[in-house]
């Protein structure tokens, strides 16, 4: 069985796969302080629940776009299962694309592996929206290989920025306003958010699309993806499990 860590800057999710089913997955806030020993603990607590024998597991896989925590989920992996894990990003670990930047090393991983499932699934060439503590856009060919895309702040972030800095403006929950024009501050902020980041959704995969110099199809990924592909149409698939997907493609791709 393999376990599967993905490691973002809000959350680290870890799943675990049988074969090509998932058994189970839980997530924890990213904490690069957190020692494997508090994370075996937990997992294993989470395994038995879901009756899962940790002695089942037999490999590992890592993406990470936060460097300080890795080494504490390579221990996790060698103290708790036994097993060295493969790090998506370090050479020995092959993607099966090509990454057409001019500095392949500064791309995070999950952009990456993002990028290996969806063009599995979907073919290319593509846009990868992933809706994480950044949006990401992500350019994928019609070959697979990963050609670059744009970061723009999360909506989370955003929101969080506009209450920090601004005294009279409160903390708001993300949601689709019924009207553009907000009649008080806090329609406003839900307006300016959300529909802002729906013109920068369309806007961006526009322009990408238009010097990419084809037609692109658009896979989004991400909790906020739902919500957004509601006021839009440019989203032509929604993929929760684009991530977790191209880490087993990988795994199996260098076993």
């Amino acid at each position: 069985m393999l376990l599967a860590i993905d490691a973002g800057n809000t959350n680290t999710v870890f799943a675990v796969y049988d074969g090509e089913t998932r058994s189970g997955e839980w997530r924890s806030a990213t904490n690069q302080n957190r020692t494997a020993d508090e994370m075996g603990v937990w997992l294993f607590q989470l395994m038995s629940l879901a009756g899962i024998d940790p002695k089942a597991i037999d490999s590992c896989i890592i993406a990470s776009v936060v460097p300080a925590a890795v080494f504490n989920l390579r221990l996790l992996c060698h103290n708790y299962f036994h097993c060295p894990p493969m790090v998506v990003g370090e050479p020995d670990v092959k993607l099966g694309i090509d990454v057409l930047l001019d500095h392949p090393e500064e791309v995070g991983a999950d952009r990456l592996v993002n990028a290996v499932a969806a063009h599995q699934a979907y073919g290319g060439p593509l846009i990868v929206i992933d809706f994480g503590t950044a949006t990401t856009f992500d350019v994928v060919d019609g070959n697979g290989n990963y050609c670059g895309g744009a970061i723009a702040p999360g909506v989370n972030l955003s929101l969080e920025a506009l209450h920090m800095a601004s005294a009279k403006l409160p903390r708001v929950a993300i949601g689709r306003p019924r009207t553009a024009i907000g009649k008080s501050t806090i329609p406003a902020m839900r307006s300016g958010i959300y529909l802002g980041y729906v013109g920068l959704i369309e806007g961006l995969t526009r322009r990408i699309s238009e010097e990419f110099g084809a037609p692109m199809r658009v896979v989004a990924t991400g909790g906020l993806a739902p919500l957004f592909a509601e006021a839009t149409d440019v989203m032509e698939h929604i993929d929760p499990d684009l991530t977790l997907r191209g880490l087993l493609i990988i795994h199996r791709l260098n076993t």
